[in-house]
């Protein structure tokens, strides 16, 4: 037996947190009984239903690697009518990002219904490694380089650096491109790191996800991952 929002968040319909939310709401039933407890557990036999709509166990799972471009929104869907990366995948599975980009932030996001892998990529005990490449506003001191060796302290937490290099210096105008590689999930967590150092990010790009790159990828475009990627996200 597993707990409900797992189940629920598995079977590709929503994450687990929002998942939660819609029991508290008193929106899923289980055989035909709503649920108003977090905790109960459900057997593979139950059947599952979210306002009414059974949820389909014989769910066909997709992956998608996409190229994000600036001033879309990591979402299934906007109230403003704002393009979504669901947008540029065409297919009648209801799939949803892993995790989120900014919506002026480009590049690597994975697309999906399959919410084992959603939740297992996005869990921090994982510690997958994403790296970006971020142009800031000015020059690193040698007091910024000794803080991103040591981790930024964010919401009173430590925010690990993996690895970062600084990619190149424009004296003239006056800014930066560093390569930085983080296991965080947080939102902002890059722009975060930068404002903790004083330095304003004028852009952000997403380059790696794990040991997924975006070789071969324009913006904008989109590509379904192999099965041998797949299982190789499992492991990661």
């Amino acid at each position: 037996m597993e707990r409900l929002q797992k189940v629920i968040a598995s079977l590709g319909y929503t994450s687990r947190r929002k998942a939660e939310e819609l029991i508290k709401k008193q929106k899923v039933m289980v055989n035909g009984q709503i649920v108003q407890e977090l905790g109960t557990k459900v057997e593979p036999s139950d059947i599952i239903s979210i306002d009414g709509k059974v949820l389909n166990k014989e769910i066909k799972y997709e992956y998608y690697v996409l190229n994000k471009p600036r001033r879309v929104i990591s979402s299934v869907s906007d109230k403003e009518g704002r393009r979504t990366v669901c947008d540029f995948v065409d297919t009648k599975e209801r799939i949803y990002p892993v995790g989120r980009l900014d919506y002026d932030t480009t590049g690597l996001i994975i697309l999906t219904n399959d919410g084992k892998l959603a939740n297992h990529l996005m869990h921090p005990s994982f510690e997958v490694e994403k790296t970006y490449i971020a142009k800031i506003k000015g020059q690193l001191t040698s007091e910024d380089i000794f803080k991103l060796k040591q981790g930024i302290i964010i919401d009173n937490r430590l925010t690990k650096i993996k690895r970062f290099k600084i990619k190149h210096k424009n004296l003239e105008k006056d800014t930066s491109l560093i390569e930085l590689t983080i296991i965080e999930g947080r939102n902002h967590i890059v722009k975060r790191i930068f404002n903790e150092l004083h330095h304003d990010v004028i852009k952000l790009s997403r380059i790696s996800y794990g040991f997924l790159t975006l070789d071969g990828l324009k913006s904008g475009e989109v590509r379904p991952l192999t099965i041998k990627e797949v299982k190789k996200l499992y492991n990661l």
